[in-house]
Parts: C-alpha cells; sequence; structure tokens
C-alpha cells in the first residue's frame, strides 16, 4: 500500500521502519528540517565560543530491544547505526533528609545498595519485589500492551492473563503494593514516582502501572552515544534504508477525506496546496490536536475531547561553566519533603508543588562532546498542572525560572549560566500539546488499553495514528510499540 506518515517523532519513525519492514510504499512527511518531533535537538551557540546541544525531550531510555525491533523490521542492525552504553548508576536519589541512593544497574549491585543505605531487611525485600515486577512484565506486555484492541470485551479474551493480573494485585493501587513490600519512605518513593509518567499519583494509580518501574528500575537506563536526539536520527537512517522517502521542511495542511469530514483516506493536503495522494495515512500528532487541525469535522474521540490529561512540567536547559557536585550522575532526582501533598497540588489544586521534586540531568557527565570545555548541559525539570490548572504562565514563567535556577545552584551545580532556554506549558501547547503537556491523556484505568483513543477511526477508513496519545500509551517504550501496532492496522487494510 501506499502509505503517508504525518510526522517524524518516534511513533512516526517506528511506523516507518515497520511499514517499510512489511513491505509498503512510504513517505514521511515532516514539518521540522529533521526527525525527532518531541525527542528534538537544540543547540544554543554560547558568546564565548562553542555550542551546547540539549535533548528537549526524553531524556530516560529504557527497553533498548524495542529499538531493535524497529531497526530489525526495515532491516539495520544497531551497531550500523546508533551506539547505546548503559547509564550506571541510573538514577542518583537525594532526599530531603541529606541521604542519597543510587539505583544500579543489576539486582545484585542494587541489592548491595539497598542493604548499605535502608539495611537487610529492605534488602531482602527488593528481592520479592524485583520477582514481582518480572512476572507482571512478563504477563501485561504480551497481553495487554503489545495488542490492538477493539473492543473492551477484548480485556477478557483470552480470560486466563486477565484472571492472572488479579491474583498478582494488578488492580491494587500502586502506591499501596510497593508499600507493601517496602518500610523505608525512601525506597517507596524511588519505586513508585513512575505513576506520574501515566499522570497519576501513586496513591490513586493502578499497580499495573509498576511496568513502568520494571522498565527502567529491573530492565535498565541506556544512553544513545550524542544524546537522546541519536535515536530519532537512527530510525530515521534505518526507514530510510528500508526504502521510506522522507520530505522535511513541509507542513501537512490537512488529512483529505473521501467524503470532506469523513470516508476513506484519499491523502494528505500541505500548506503549499500540493495533494500528496495515498490509501493510508499514519497521523502522528498529538492525536486531539490532529482532530482538530488536521481533520477539520470530524468530531476526535468523548476521550480526547473530555478526558483528563496528565500534568505537565517545566524545563529549564542550561548551559554552564563551572563544576559539577562530586557525585553528579546521569539522572539526578532530588525529592522534596512533601510528597503526597505536591502530587495533590499538582493533579488536583491545579497549583505548583509547595515542596518540589525536580530531575536534573546532566548528559555531559558521559557526553563531554554536547558541551565545550569546561561547560555541561543542565536540563532541569519540575512536574507543574497543564493548561487546566490555576498558573497563570505569562505571569509566574520568569519566577519559576528563577526558583530553579537558585535551587540547581543551591544543590552544587554549576552557576555560571552562559545559555539558556525555559520551557512551560504554554510553550508545550504551541508546539501541537493538547493542554500543553507533553505527557497526553493520563493512564486513568478508562483511558487506557481499550478505553484510550483507538488508532483507528472507522469514520475514515485508512486512517491510523500513532503516539502517546493513543495505544499503548505514554513513554519512549510505548511510543515505538504504538509505531509496529499502527503498521499493524495498516497491514489490516491491505488485506
Amino acid at each position: 500500500m501506499n502509505v503517508v506518515v504525518v510526522g517524524a517523532g518516534l511513533g512516526g519513525l517506528s511506523a516507518a521502519c515497520h511499514l517499510v519492514g512489511r513491505g509498503h510504499d512510504v513517505l514521511v512527511v515532516e514539518r521540522a528540517d529533521r526527525p525527532g518531533g518531541r525527542a528534538g535537538l537544540l543547540e544554543l551557540a554560547s558568546s564565548t565560543g562553542g555550542t551546547y546541544r540539549f535533548d528537549t525531550g526524553p531524556t530516560v531510555l529504557t527497553m533498548p530491544g524495542l529499538v531493535d525491533d524497529c531497526l530489525h523490521a526495515a532491516g539495520v542492525e544497531r551497531s550500523d547505526v546508533l551506539t547505546l552504553r548503559t547509564v550506571d548508576p541510573m538514577y542518583r536519589a537525594c532526599y530531603a533528609d541529606g541521604s542519597t541512593l543510587r539505583v544500579w544497574h543489576g539486582r545484585e549491585p542494587m541489592t548491595a545498595e539497598v542493604r548499605e543505605v535502608c539495611g537487610p531487611a529492605e534488602a531482602a525485600a527488593f528481592g520479592r519485589f524485583c520477582d514481582w515486577l518480572t512476572d507482571l512484565y512478563r504477563l501485561e506486555m504480551p497481553n495487554f500492551i503489545d495488542r490492538n484492541f477493539d473492543s473492551p470485551l477484548d480485556l477478557a479474551h483470552p480470560l486466563g492473563p486477565a484472571l492472572r493480573l488479579v491474583r498478582q494485585g494488578g488492580f491494587r493501587k500502586l502506591g499501596k503494593v510497593v508499600a507493601s513490600y517496602f518500610a523505608d519512605e525512601r525506597l517507596r518513593r524511588i519505586f513508585s514516582f513512575q505513576a506520574m509518567y501515566a499522570g497519576l499519583a501513586p496513591y490513586e494509580a493502578l499497580a499495573v502501572y509498576c511496568v513502568i518501574t520494571y522498565m527502567d528500575s529491573v530492565a535498565g537506563v541506556y544512553a544513545p552515544e550524542g544524546g537522546m536526539h541519536a535515536l530519532p536520527s537512527a530510525l530515521a537512517a534505518a526507514a530510510e534504508k528500508g526504502g521510506a522517502r522522507f520530505r522535511y521542511d513541509a507542513t501537512v495542511e490537512r488529512i483529505v477525506l473521501e467524503h470532506g469530514t469523513e470516508g476513506r483516506v484519499r491523502g494528505v493536503r500541505l500548506a503549499d496546496g500540493e495533494l500528496i495522494e495515498a490509501d493510508a495515512v499514519v497521523a502522528n500528532p498529538d492525536l486531539p490536536v490532529a482532530y482538530r487541525t488536521l481533520l477539520g469535522g470530524l468530531p476526535m474521540p468523548r476521550v480526547a475531547r473530555r478526558g483528563r490529561y496528565s500534568p505537565s512540567c517545566v524545563v529549564w536547559h542550561a548551559g554552564a561553566k563551572g563544576e559539577l557536585p562530586p557525585e553528579a550522575a546521569h539522572h539526578n532526582i532530588h525529592f522534596g519533603q512533601e510528597w503526597d501533598a505536591s502530587f495533590r497540588a499538582v493533579l488536583h489544586d491545579g497549583v505548583r508543588m509547595p515542596d518540589p521534586s525536580i530531575l536534573v540531568t546532566v548528559a555531559t557527565v558521559a557526553s563531554r562532546e554536547q558541551a565545550p570545555p569546561g561547560g555541561h548541559t543542565l536540563y532541569v525539570l519540575e512536574p507543574t498542572p497543564n493548561l487546566d490548572g490555576r498558573v497563570d504562565w505569562t505571569r509566574e514563567r520568569h519566577r519559576v525560572r528563577d526558583d530553579l535556577a537558585r535551587r540547581v545552584a543551591a544543590l552544587g551545580y554549576p552557576s555560571e549560566v552562559e545559555v539558556e532556554d525555559f520551557v512551560d506549558p504554554s510553550d508545550w501547547e504551541r508546539r501541537g500539546m493538547e493542554r500543553g503537556t507533553p505527557f497526553a491523556l493520563s493512564h486513568a484505568f478508562f483511558q487506557t488499553g481499550p478505553f484510550r483513543p483507538a488508532n483507528v477511526d472507522r469514520r475514515a477508513p485508512g486512517l491510523v495514528f500513532v503516539g502517546s496519545s493513543t495505544v499503548p500509551g505514554v513513554g519512549v517504550p510505548m511510543v515505538l510499540v504504538s509505531g509496529r501496532l499502527a503498521a499493524e492496522r495498516v497491514d489490516q487494510l491491505a488485506r
């Protein structure tokens, strides 16, 4: 089939790789001048010479086997286009009481860390927790994540996995399950904060979302040489080698349907008026934004229109001169004193955390080429409400930036800032992300699996969605899987 992929984000690139591997004629149309989408690249030149290179999207890469699946589908080996290194420690967790816990690759080194910091009882509990996480992942991945759903009834077909998921406690609250293993509050936090990736607090998320904890705390964290933007570059190179064509600096204005606002897909119309005909169109823009801007008149699914969206974040990119704290890692989580109250503030009250927890990613710990000599890149992230919240970002933007800069300096990171860029929820919205969040719809139960916006719309045969707002959901691993699921939908159209 002749397929147009709209957008060269990670979902669109994954779809392109899988589509060419299945024999389809693929054209990827991207409005920017390079691939990446949310996994973008920001290059800022300093006045003293040299360039700082920042990854503007995800900084944590897990499940590299899913990357290999995309590359192999296009007939490419990872070693030909991408080099990954192990991030170890995966995280440095710093707590308000002054203690530090490092999350290491491998169960043995991590067990030793837990024993040293938290005691032998917690170390034994860590082993049991890893066993449970591994079983949960092996159950969820093939049965509930890596599959297309056509109906909620599909959850019970086959029935066995659903029953096992209930028996394993998958429908208990995530926070309570983690607390059932660990008495130490520090371990409860480091193994439950991942609920925020699903747009939920640990006390309200279902334990099924501990699968995210498995992906980074058990399966491990990796980093591409040259930064995260090397990943979309590698996927684009693989898709092109497999036969896909790319058109950059080309903006799609409309996905053309046979009867205007519905009917079979005819292709896409570019901003300059050119019509590119296609048998199928795979749309990578944020799903609700795609409905509103590219499918004018075709109503979006109710859950996308009225659903609950994940919190957003601010990100301060700073290129700074100076020395790092002696124990700084690639990923550094600085937890505030407050915990449940911070989640309630962001998720329910629509205000900033009273005592924010922040992530400081220092890519130059391992990739010195991303900054000039003597400099480091700081990617500082604070979770915030999305644009449904009560923060007026036109007034608060500069104060929040200054708060972050003061805190980062107080934590010992370089403070002689040469270049910087600050992103708040209003910026995310201008970049095409619904409600100003890069994390899409939350993973509340009735916004997950068959209840999440489907990757096909029966009113528009040939239209397929890919990315974090459709199945299976948010995060680099899920988005890569969404590309394979989209290719499967295109195959169904060809039958």
